[in-house]
């Protein structure tokens, strides 16, 4: 494949895959004509766990009320084309292949990593939808990441913070992550979602406090309460509203959507039907996503399948406390990355869910083997079994009927399941 052998050569442009350092990247962009500097309306979203499902969010909202996005997304699930959204639309492969070459030849020798070189070209192509509003997903904290070339933005959005990806900073604390992620925030409008608790919510704070931005915090200046019916009742300065079910699924969402609905209504002052309509057509792949058709589900029988890309401790304890809601038997498939914490991850679970399965992430030389990660896990759910593949892991636990399987661990494994299904 074309794109796939692009991809390989980009690949090898530096002998790390990350390398924390904006050098590289604003060389590249100047030779590109320093695209970034062309765009109009950007908004940055930084945080550990929700920043996908907050960009799509805001980006069906926007689409509703009239608005044409820009998106620059990371991981893909299936195809690197996900990554590069314009005008609502993601491009296709003929283009991205060109749109690469083009940058792979700009660049000439001079190392750069992957992740950098994909941001300069989502940037390049970018300059033709400038007035869009283009909303980038940081890659890897952000005080050094590829997608911290903005001289000026519409506004920051925090996700939700938390211990993640501990290897590449030098403070390996909760402070140390929330350092990296906001002392470079451009001084314009910043939005925090909610956070796991109010300690986070406080360093946050404290490490934004000389930033001059216009700051808006979860349960503070927005927020959401359960009403009748599954209805949910979201408040800010501009008033409450009154929204009918939204159609992904989990409580942690609606601090997503939340944040999500206050920036469409403090900075695009969004109509409420615009976001009523909204907020029951977010399509958020990988994320509790339930696959009612197709092979897999075939295996699954008359029991419920489930899969997510959640991979850390706060993504286990939302879909834990999910699992809980459903008073369902619940059989859990997991396959996860060797870089995770993998005891705390299935911590998570102790005590809720009925068995646990195990399997290699196939197509990943990163994955942990099955056996590994039973080994390191002994004595936190009583029975582990282990499976060759995705389709006999299903096929173990779909004998009775009427209970839940979730395939979870990471977004690699969300991709492969997609890839089969």
């Amino acid at each position: 494949m074309k794109l796939q052998r692009i991809l390989n050569r980009l690949e090898k442009k530096h002998p790390k895959k990350i390398d924390l350092s904006l050098d590289r990247t604003f060389n590249l962009l100047k030779k590109l004509g320093n695209p970034q500097d062309k765009l109009k309306n950007v908004i940055t979203v930084c945080g550990t766990n929700g920043k996908f499902s907050c960009i799509k969010s805001l980006q069906r909202i926007l689409n509703q009320a009239g608005y044409k996005c820009n998106l620059y997304l990371s991981p893909h699930l299936q195809s690197y084309t996900e990554r590069f959204v314009y005008n609502n639309n993601e491009i296709n492969e003929d283009s991205l292949i060109d749109l690469l070459n083009e940058v792979e030849k700009a660049n000439g020798s001079a190392q750069i990593t992957m992740f950098e070189s994909l941001t300069c070209a989502y940037l390049k192509y970018c300059e033709q939808y400038s007035n869009n509003i283009s909303i980038i997903e940081t890659g890897l904290f952000h005080q050094f990441d590829a997608t911290n070339v903005f001289k000026k933005n519409l506004c920051s959005i925090i996700s939700s913070i938390n211990i993640d990806h501990l290897q590449w900073i030098k403070n390996k604390t909760i402070e140390g992550i929330i350092h990296e992620k906001t002392v470079k925030l451009l001084n314009s409008n910043i939005f925090v979602n909610k956070q796991e608790n109010k300690e986070i919510l406080a360093k946050i704070k404290n490490a934004l406090k000389n930033n001059q931005s216009n700051k808006y915090f979860y349960g503070e200046d927005f927020n959401y309460l359960h009403a009748e019916n599954n209805f949910i009742l979201y408040e800010d300065p501009k008033g409450s509203l009154i929204l009918p079910p939204p159609n992904i699924l989990g409580e942690h969402q609606l601090g997503n959507i939340s944040t999500a609905i206050m920036v469409a209504r403090i900075l695009f002052n969004i109509k409420d039907n615009d976001i009523k309509k909204a907020v029951t057509n977010i399509e958020l792949k990988g994320r509790l996503q339930e696959i009612k058709t197709g092979k897999l589900k075939e295996l699954a029988r008359d029991n419920r399948l489930f899969f997510d890309g959640g991979h850390n401790k706060n993504a286990a304890n939302s879909l834990a406390k999910w699992l809980e809601s459903l008073n369902k038997d619940v059989h859990l498939i997991l396959g996860m990355m060797k870089d995770k914490d993998h005891q705390e991850f299935v911590n998570s679970f102790k005590n809720k869910i009925k068995s646990l399965t195990l399997i290699d992430i196939p197509n990943q030389d990163g994955t942990i083997s099955k056996e590994d990660f039973k080994s390191k896990i002994q004595g936190y759910i009583s029975e582990i079994k282990l499976a060759d593949s995705i389709e006999q892991s299903i096929i173990l636990n779909s004998n009775s009927s009427a209970q839940v399987i979730l395939i979870a661990g990471s977004l690699y494994l969300a991709g492969e399941v997609l890839n089969l299904n």
